[in-house]
């Protein structure tokens, strides 16, 4: 039979596909809206194509919700990542777009939401991070020949504002140590500055992972708190470069040697109270600490004891690579301890510090050139 690839009715356009039901064995026809007659011919040339491989069920009947809901679970990520991709469409894109036909949802459409979020006060940073989300979950739909284009491609996004990254300056880094020595956690605060981890990477810690006699500590995992229940698990490392072997201080390692001892007499005076992960650096009954609580517990604490600047945990890893750049470190390795994916984040996140070391640079190139 000849086919017709638009038809026009009531002064609108439609794309149109003939197809054959496999119950019935009779031609039935799909219609699409369009807008011109060379879009009909393409829309209903992919309208064949989804009929053949069975994804047009999303394009004809189902919404946005119905894909993402597919898209997410055939998603292969971390669960921090599911969780975090999650939350962002069910907050901020479902609401809007979410009960939209997938076909019918336009450049426009999503534009709007962007703005509603904007009238929302969101952060630059959680809209363009939600919009990273949703383009990439509608790129999929491309791919699967769901969609023609993607409508999240070209927005007007609010302009991100590069966070100030704090640290202490040596001076600052030598006093934190002398107040952190009188908190019970003192250990862990200066494994943190020595060695540039992440809070969930040395909160993750386990003594299975720590070389004592070689003094070295290994990131393999990651300590994940899900962000609505008050549940706890280990995570893979956050990059395959996360996953490195860093070496300790010898007072530094001394210091872990003393700490293990305490933890091991207060495991054996618990008994069957203490609850045994091999954490280095549990709680008082052997259960993970909470990021949250440890920073507003102790860490706070200690800045405030000592006087120094209202800076966050984080910042001690910014402080680590700030102070070992700053004294001439090769920023490779550098990068290695931090467990960054390549130099150039690297170099990018601390490129405040360049400008003294190319100083230097120059100071040294001219003393061999005199």
């Amino acid at each position: 039979m000849r086919e017709k690839h638009y038809v026009e009715r009531n002064g609108k356009l439609y794309a149109r596909a003939y197809y054959k039901d496999v119950n019935t064995g009779k031609w039935k026809q799909v219609w699409r809206k369009v807008d011109s007659k060379s879009q009909a011919r393409d829309v209903a040339d992919l309208v064949k194509q989804q009929l053949k491989t069975g994804t047009e069920a999303f394009e004809n009947r189902d919404t946005l919700n119905a894909f993402l809901d597919v898209w997410l679970g055939a998603h292969r990520v971390s669960a921090r990542t599911l969780e975090d991709y999650t939350s962002l469409m069910k907050h901020h894109v479902r609401p809007t777009l979410g009960k939209k036909k997938l076909s019918s949802i336009k450049p426009l459409d999503v534009q709007q939401a962007v703005n509603a979020m904007v009238e929302k006060k969101l952060s630059a940073r959680t809209i363009h991070y939600t919009m990273t989300v949703l383009r990439s979950a509608l790129r999929q739909a491309v791919k699967w020949g769901v969609l023609l284009n993607n409508p999240a491609e070209d927005l007007q996004l609010p302009k991100q504002r590069r966070r100030e990254m704090k640290c202490l300056s040596p001076q600052q880094a030598k006093e934190f140590l002398k107040f952190a020595r009188k908190d019970k956690y003192g250990v862990l605060f200066e494994l943190a500055l020595v060695t540039g981890m992440r809070p969930e990477e040395y909160l993750g810690l386990r003594w299975c992972d720590v070389d004592l006699p070689n003094r070295t500590v290994s990131i393999q995992r990651t300590l994940v708190w899900r962000r609505q229940k008050a549940a706890w698990y280990f995570g893979e490392a956050k990059t395959d470069k996360s996953r490195r072997t860093i070496p300790l201080t010898e007072k530094l390692a001394r210091e872990l040697v003393k700490h293990r001892r305490k933890q091991n007499e207060r495991r054996l005076k618990l008994g069957s109270k203490w609850t045994d992960h091999d954490l280095v650096f549990p709680s008082d009954l052997g259960t993970p600490l909470s990021v949250r609580n440890f920073d507003r517990r102790h860490f706070k604490e200690v800045l405030i004891a000592a006087g120094l600047p209202d800076i966050r945990l984080y910042d001690l890893r910014h402080t680590c690579a700030t102070l070992l750049l700053a004294a001439g470190e090769n920023p490779k390795v550098v990068s290695e301890r931090l467990g960054h994916s390549s130099i150039v984040l690297t170099l990018d996140c601390y490129s405040h510090v360049l400008p003294t070391m190319q100083d230097a640079a120059t100071q040294k190139l001219a003393a061999i050139l005199r």
